[in-house]
């Protein structure tokens, strides 16, 4: 899953976190000044604001792909070839044909 950028509250430094995480209810230490992040819709803060509506878009762009993934037609796959295989086909064409 994609991860979203948080700023911290406290000492401003940005560090990331997965998307599925982070939703309402959500508690995060900050790496650097290690302070407890609490992650609530109601927060008054714009950085967990922020932080909570990028993950929202994050999971929801996430749901969007995999259901085009599960909806599109799949195309045949061809199973991939090792180079030496591939060598070796080569090798006895051209003996056939002398």
């Amino acid at each position: 899953m994609s991860s979203v950028q948080i700023q911290c509250t406290r000492c401003k430094t940005m560090f990331r976190d997965r998307a599925g995480r982070l939703q309402d209810g959500y508690s995060r230490q900050c790496p650097s000044c290690e302070v407890v992040l609490f992650f609530a819709d109601d927060s008054p803060h714009p950085f967990i604001k922020r932080a909570l509506k990028s993950a929202r878009k994050v999971r929801k762009e996430q749901r969007e792909a995999d259901t085009f993934r599960i909806t599109a037609p799949q195309e045949e796959r061809v199973t991939p070839r090792s180079r030496s295989s591939i060598g070796r086909a080569r090798a006895q064409g051209r003996s056939e044909e002398h």
